[in-house]
């Protein structure tokens, strides 16, 4: 297969090799490979996604998250969780979504602090959702989130580390979640001295 020439600034989420070895593994654990499901549900299946997902559970006992995964796709639905080219597609697709209409204005706050992530260091890799952008290191050391029309959430991993009041809890250490703490982000004034010293602080802690 030739190289694809489309260039990203995002990269593929880690979500998706996942996925993929998921899939390799479906012949040993369900007795057909992934093209053979989609067959037989094209072949055999009920006609709308919510039926499909029954019939393999009832008919198959297949797991919940395995009969909603089989019955999306053979609707051709979340292709970008397994494919990376489609993935890298999405992300842009899922950025643009995220910052149309009424959040378009947060767009260059979201661009500004971009910025400041990859300039931490070549091992930044960046792989947006669909309501979230996370930032990874090894792993995730911050999030952006727009939250309102007229706040972007800068979100860190900080542990338990103590930190100033501008920093709010999100309550992320108590339940075990990487995004323990986020700073309000409403204009370009509030990405200051301040933010860029917690984000550096995030991405030297997932060294």
């Amino acid at each position: 297969m030739a190289e694809s020439k489309t260039k990203f600034v995002y990269s593929v989420h880690p979500g998706v090799a996942m996925v993929q070895k998921w899939v390799a593994t479906l012949p040993e654990k369900t007795g057909r490979s992934l093209d053979e499901w989609l067959a037989l549900i094209k072949r055999e299946g009920p006609a709308t996604e919510k039926e499909r997902r029954a019939w393999l559970k009832e008919k198959y006992s297949l797991g919940t998250n395995t009969a909603s995964w089989l019955a999306e796709r053979a609707d051709g639905k979340g292709l970008e969780d397994v494919d990376p080219e489609l993935n890298l597609q999405a992300a842009e697709k899922y950025v643009e979504a995220m910052f149309a209409g009424p959040k378009a204005d947060l767009r260059p706050l979201y661009d500004a602090l971009l910025t400041l992530g990859f300039a931490l260091g070549k091992d930044v890799k960046v792989c947006p959702g669909k309501t979230i952008v996370p930032l990874y290191r090894n792993h995730v050391f911050a999030q952006l989130k727009p939250s309102t029309r007229t706040r972007l959430d800068l979100g860190l991993a900080l542990g338990d580390m103590p930190v100033p009041a501008r920093l709010i809890d999100t309550g992320g250490f108590a339940k075990k979640d990487r995004i323990t703490h986020r700073i309000p982000i409403s204009s370009l004034d509030d990405i200051d001295s301040e933010v860029k010293h917690w984000l550096k602080i995030a991405y030297d802690r997932d060294a």
